[in-house]
């Protein structure tokens, strides 16, 4: 296994989870930006205030994502098993 696929596959690895932690973490920024504003406006200082949403925002994004996120990993699975020759160098 050369250099060039060890950095291949860790490219490949690493934008497989960017898109598949980029709708948990953009929803979650979403909702902690407009929570953030709001204490602002009101001087509402409270920790729950800031948590509830942001976990409710994310449960939601999770639990309609999740197909999709397995979508993803299975089929970066299968694409990195079904062509292993190169590695196998």
């Amino acid at each position: 296994m050369t250099v060039d696929h060890v950095v291949q596959l860790a490219r490949l690895a690493i934008q497989a989870a960017f898109w598949i932690t980029l709708p948990v973490l953009g929803a979650a920024t979403v909702v902690s930006l407009v929570i953030n504003v709001v204490q602002v406006m009101t001087s509402i200082q409270d920790v729950t205030v800031t948590t509830v949403p942001r976990l409710a925002a994310v449960g939601v994004i999770l639990f309609f994502t999740t197909p999709w996120m397995l979508n993803h990993l299975v089929s970066f699975t299968v694409m990195l098993f079904a062509d292993f020759h190169p590695y196998c160098r």
